[in-house]
């Protein structure tokens, strides 16, 4: 895989999610010239982000590649936050992973106790 650009960083504090939105749209129409499949990895995207900002913890990193035609958009965090009574780490509780289940070609998600890591590919035209 060949990346488009530097993976981008930033908190879940200010408008980095905004930011990471805009910037996975804007790599991803160098292999992407569908808009409504635009609109698909930038909500897959914002879904993501928007995981690691309310159950993850440290920086958050976005990275975005492409083989060929297929595109891969990477999320990652510091690890899960405990955010529950119970001390055990939050997951996904809206729609996030059924929309990324739903719109993506293949989606990974794997959680240890110092990284979180949520991965999508498309392929347009498929």
């Amino acid at each position: 895989m060949e990346r488009l650009g530097e993976p981008f960083g930033f908190t879940g504090d200010g408008d980095g999610g905004r930011r990471a939105r805009r910037l996975v749209r804007e790599r991803a129409a160098k292999v992407v010239a569908d808009e409504r499949l635009l609109d698909d990895i930038e909500l897959m995207t914002a879904e993501g982000v928007a995981n690691a900002v309310l159950h993850g913890s440290g920086l958050i990193t976005v990275t975005v590649s492409a083989k060929g035609r297929r595109l891969h958009v990477e999320v990652t965090d510091g690890g899960p936050a405990h955010g529950g009574s119970d001390g055990l780490p939050r997951l996904d509780h809206g729609r996030g992973l059924t929309v990324i289940d739903t719109l993506a070609d293949a989606w990974g998600f794997e959680q240890s106790p110092g990284r979180t890591r949520l991965w999508f590919t498309v392929t347009p035209g498929r």
